[in-house]
């Protein structure tokens, strides 16, 4: 079994591999859709980032990068909850892909 560590990756990466895995999961080819991203605020601390792919037909595929848990979660056009992805990620001073 091939165990992974965790490494900080910096965000314009992070931002192309959830596009690219949001992407996988809508059956989408992935640079093709507009894909936005909200920072996520609690008691005044940035604590996340919410992703969204925006689709064809209103399709959104949506995730969330939370910070304190260290992890992706990734859903479905459903709404329902697909997978997560363990990241080590510093929080970014600018939200921008």
């Amino acid at each position: 079994m091939i165990g992974l560590s965790p490494r900080k990756i910096d965000f314009s990466t992070l931002c192309e591999t959830i596009e690219k895995r949001l992407c996988e999961l809508g059956h989408l080819v992935p640079n093709q859709f507009q894909m936005t991203q909200r920072e996520v605020v609690r008691g005044g601390k940035s604590v996340g980032v919410y992703f969204c792919v925006h689709g064809p037909r209103s399709v959104k595929l949506t995730a969330i990068c939370d910070f304190n848990k260290k992890q992706v979660i990734f859903y479905g056009s459903d709404g329902i909850r697909r997978e997560s992805m363990p990241v080590a990620v510093q929080p970014p001073s600018a939200i921008a892909c």
